[in-house]
C-alpha cells in the first residue's frame, strides 16, 4: 500500500487513464476484427470500409499514447497486406 499522498494520487490517476486507455485499445480490437472478417467474407465494399475504420481508430489510439505509434503501424500494415491480398484473388 502507498504511505505517501503522491503515491495514492498516483495509483487513482493511473487507474483513471488505464480505464480510458482500455476503451480506445478495445476500440481498436473490434475494428481490426470486425476487418479481418469482412475480407475472409470476401465482400469488397464492406471489407474496405472496415479496413479504413480500423486504420483509423488505430491513428487515433496511438496519437493519444495508448499503443506506440510504431504498434498501429505494424497493425496497419498487417490489415492492409490481408486487404490486398484478397484484391488479388
Amino acid at each position: 500500500m502507498a504511505h505517501s499522498k503522491q503515491a495514492r494520487k498516483r495509483i487513482r490517476v493511473n487507474q483513471r487513464q488505464a480505464q480510458r486507455n482500455r476503451v480506445s485499445r478495445s476500440a481498436s480490437r473490434t475494428l481490426v476484427r470486425r476487418a479481418v472478417e469482412a475480407i475472409e467474407s470476401g465482400d469488397r465494399d464492406a471489407a474496405q470500409d472496415a479496413v479504413a475504420r480500423a486504420v483509423r481508430q488505430l491513428d487515433k489510439t496511438a496519437s493519444k499514447g495508448v499503443i506506440h505509434k510504431n504498434n498501429a503501424a505494424r497493425r496497419k500494415s498487417r490489415l492492409m497486406k490481408r486487404f490486398n491480398a484478397m484484391e488479388a484473388a
